[in-house]
């Protein structure tokens, strides 16, 4: 269809029913066509680090890209819309023309399962680098989808757990990213959050959807749910929601929908609009022009690797350089050998969940460091530590019924005991949910393998199953679960707790191992798994499982000139679905204890850690250096060689502040929250005293590290402060910044505000500007910030207004939200209030 689409020429030619049937999808990642009518349909895919295309596992491979907290470390606006550009040409490489991201909710809590996909504490920081994102997506064609809309700032129970939100807080905190990233950046589409807000799920939301993105924000484009996240017909369509996802049709079936029209619960004008933002999408999506869903391509272009290498590169924060240990080129390290202990041979590229791709590739650092550093050094390895939160899937000397390597799958109809369906060459005892009982075609499912172990020995397994499950070995049952799994979506991200058990097993003797599972009778707040099931079965041979791992690490340290412990979380620990169990790094202290004995072993041990939160480092005091990498994405290996190396001058800092201990968080006591009448409910006590803002109120010793701190292998001087005032909506500020050191390097200019007259009642400072300049050794630079005089203000819940009083207000410069260099004072010389 050339020329300008008719969307209210459309809408009129489509019935009751064909209106309501394009407000849901037609599949998990496509919305419903009318071919008849003129309306296409347009496919999405998930992000927010990568395009992944329609398979969840496996499928044509992608280019994976920082994670965001990666991207918000870089504090770099730049980098962020030249992500988005090469986001947008990954999504339409698979056949797409929405991205789902970016991910834009609070670091609340450390312990948050999803803060990794996310930017920030700070409100400022993660709303600009939204919306520089969003802005490179659309530059190129493809929708953003801003999520989780909104308050999404925990994974436990996260479908219906009931948050209890200030509105200041609502606000000033939790909203205030959203309003930033939709004001300055116009997504076409919105993502609501599965939890409750203030009494309401959030697609049921009218204040949220209707009152403030629509009306205070006026914004115009399409509110999707979360996949299986559209909880009522009538309330959802009410509020806003325009498009349930996934499909079909789980909530909003065609004939409940007409139902409630004709009781006058919607109405049609309602029907309308819901349909009429779906056009609208589909048409700034250009798919009226080409309506064509192209098959899905693994394309790696050259100019992505090198984008991801340096944006990886740069967000990762030097925290700790004793003695200048860091860092290591190559003249320094001739003829030195390095213990490699650890995560060294792991590309620890991304985090768990739907942020998950299968990526070209993921460069480890140990082949990284090998290429940089040649022959000139000798590397050695050890692993030093258990790590595994899940015995790897059983697949190891298996064979099939048809005697070649893998699993049979046999699917059974209700009370039959011959399969109806057979399937050859499962590879491994471990799947996420398969198959569906919606053609009642079959119930059960099971897997049958003939197992040769070649060693003798009390072998570990575990397993887990979504419904009633139950394992036999040698038609001995030797593992049963009775009913749904406690963790469904831990088990859906392939991440749930096992409990481990032990077989006898001889070796040159065979198995058979049957696993059968049927579908539980529902997936409460997981509906769209309902009528589904899955197995995993894990294996471990005990001479493996028990090794005593840190005696080789401390060797191979001892005989080292330096050793380099790489630590973190993998996305089995850290993943969508499920929040933290710990503080510390994971498995049961063995990371940190590796550490401290590596580090008693050689006093060049430097820590190189990846994850997407702040972490418990109680071997800090022990170490020479510390490098935050986070997840950078499939370059993951030559971005840490790059700073290692001194390639790459460290310029990147915290988007989070890094506490000492979790009971000095803000929201200790208060995550995720107390079960009442079996709900979870979690009021968000602190708040807007959420990250540097409560650390500003107790001792600082209580921080490991501040937000906005970071150290570089050069030295800068900030100075110069000014301020004068632009108009009533802002202020100008400038200050100079000096490369005082002998290497080039980024500095990165933090400007907070803060009343003069401190009050308990608001925040000591608050960042309101920041901006990143690189400099050549002696070289300066006069750095000019923007200040919007609202952003000194608070939004007042009596008046439902922003509120800036009059009076003398701190202008800050800072290295770090805990080292303030330079103060000037502003006036506002009258009460200025801003509608919401």
């Amino acid at each position: 269809m050339a020329g300008k689409v008719d969307i209210e020429g459309i809408l009129k030619t489509l019935t009751l029913e064909e209106k309501i049937s394009i407000l849901a999808g037609r599949n998990m990642w496509e919305t419903v066509p009318i071919p008849s009518k003129g309306v296409p349909s347009v496919k999405v895919s998930d992000g927010p680090n990568g395009a992944r295309g329609a398979d969840f596992t496996g499928g044509k491979s992608s280019a994976c890209f920082p994670a965001a907290c990666s991207v918000a470390a870089a504090f770099d606006e730049d980098i962020a819309h030249r992500i988005g550009q090469a986001l947008a040409e990954e999504t339409h490489s698979k056949g797409a023309r929405c991205l789902l991201g970016p991910t834009t909710c609070m670091h609340r809590d450390p312990r948050g399962g999803r803060n990794f996909e996310s930017f920030s504490e700070d409100p400022l920081l993660a709303g600009k680098l939204a919306a520089s994102v969003i802005r490179g997506l659309q530059s190129r064609g493809v929708s953003g989808t801003i999520k989780h809309f909104a308050a999404n700032e925990q994974e436990t129970d996260r479908m219906t757990v009931r948050e209890t939100i200030p509105e200041r807080a609502l606000r000033e905190i939790y909203l205030r990213p959203f309003e930033i990233a939709i004001k300055e950046s116009k997504p076409w589409a919105v993502m609501t959050a599965y939890n409750v807000v203030n009494g309401f799920h959030c697609d049921e939301s009218k204040f949220l959807l209707e009152q403030v993105l629509r009306g205070e924000w006026g914004w115009d484009g399409l509110v999707m749910s979360d996949w299986g996240g559209t909880n009522s017909v009538d309330g959802s369509i009410n509020a806003g929601l325009d498009l349930e996802m996934p499909g079909p049709a789980r909530v909003r079936k065609i004939d409940a929908v007409v139902a409630d029209v004709k009781a006058g619960k919607i109405q049609e004008s309602t029907i309308d609009e819901r349909a009429r933002r779906v056009l609208q999408f589909i048409e700034r999506l250009k798919a009226f022009e080409d309506d064509t869903i192209p098959e899905e391509q693994a394309i790696d272009k050259p100019e992505h690797r090198a984008l991801i290498r340096e944006a990886g590169g740069r967000g990762i924060v030097l925290l700790k350089n004793e003695k200048n240990l860091l860092p290591l080129p190559k003249d320094k390290l001739k003829g030195k050998k390095v213990a490699l202990i650890g995560y060294a041979k792991e590309g620890q590229a991304h985090g768990g969940g739907s942020a998950a791709v299968n990526a070209h590739y993921k460069k480890s650092p140990w082949d990284a460091l090998h290429e940089y550093y040649g022959d000139s050094v000798e590397f050695t390895y050890a692993k030093g530590a258990h790590t595994l939160r899940m015995l790897p899937g059983m697949k190891d000397n298996v064979v099939g019924l048809d005697g070649k390597p893998g699993w049979t799958l046999n699917f059974y109809p209700q009370g039959s005991s011959t399969p109806n369906e057979v399937k050859h060459q499962f590879p491994a005892a471990s799947s996420s949910p398969i198959g569906s009982d919606a053609s009642k075609k079959w119930t059960t499912m099971e897997l049958i393998g003939d197992f040769t172990p070649t060693e003798t020995g009390e072998h570990y397994y575990a397993a887990s199953g979504l419904g009633p499950t139950q394992i036999f070995i040698n038609d001995e049952k030797v593992w049963e679960q009775t009913s749904l799994i406690s963790d469904p979506m831990g088990f859906l991200f392939m991440s749930v707790h096992e409990e481990e058990h032990r077989y006898s097993f001889k070796a040159g003797t065979t198995y058979r191992i049957r696993i059968r599972s049927e579908p539980p009778a529902s997936v409460p707040g997981l509906e769209i798994l309902d009528g589904r099931t899955g197995v995993r079965m894990g294996f471990q041979v005990a001479s493996e499982h028990d090794e005593e791992l840190t005696s080789e690490a401390v060797q191979r340290a001892k005989e080292a000139d330096y050793a380099i412990v790489f630590t973190g979380h993998t996305p089995e620990w850290e993943s969508e679905g499920q929040d933290q169990l710990s503080f510390n790094l994971p498995r049961n202290g063995s990371q940190d204890a590796l550490i401290a004995a590596v580090a008693a072993a050689n006093s060049n041990t430097v820590v190189v850690n990846a994850t997407g939160v702040a972490v418990a480092m109680p071997w800090l005091d022990q170490i020479g250096g510390l490098l935050q990498t986070w997840y950078p994405g499939q370059e993951c290996g030559n971005a840490i060689v790059d700073v290692l190396s001194g390639a790459v001058n460290p310029e990147g800092r915290l988007p989070c502040s890094f506490p000492k201990s979790i009971e000095d968080s803000p929201a200790w006591g208060n995550f995720p929250g107390e079960k009442v009448d079996g709900i979870l409910n979690v009021t968000y006590e602190e708040g807007v005293f959420i990250g540097y803002r409560h650390y500003d109120r107790i001792a600082r010793d209580r921080l490991n590290f501040p937000f906005g701190y970071g150290l570089s292998y050069t030295s800068f001087e900030t100075s110069g402060l000014k301020a004068a005032r632009k108009s009533d909506d802002s202020f100008a500020a400038s200050v100079t910044v000096k490369n005082t050191g002998g290497a080039a390097g980024g500095s990165l200019v933090q400007l907070y505000a803060g009343r003069v007259d401190k009050s308990e009642d608001h925040p000591v400072k608050s960042l309101v500007a920041f901006k990143k300049v690189r400099l050549q050794p002696g070289e300066s630079a006069t750095v000019e910030l923007a200040v919007t005089t609202r952003d000194l203000g608070f939004f007042d819940e009596k008046a439902k207004k922003w509120v800036v009083p009059a009076g003398k207000y701190e202008l800050i410069s800072a290295n770090s939200a805990a080292d303030v260099v330079e103060t000037v004072q502003v006036t506002v010389e009258k009460e200025l209030v801003y509608a919401p």
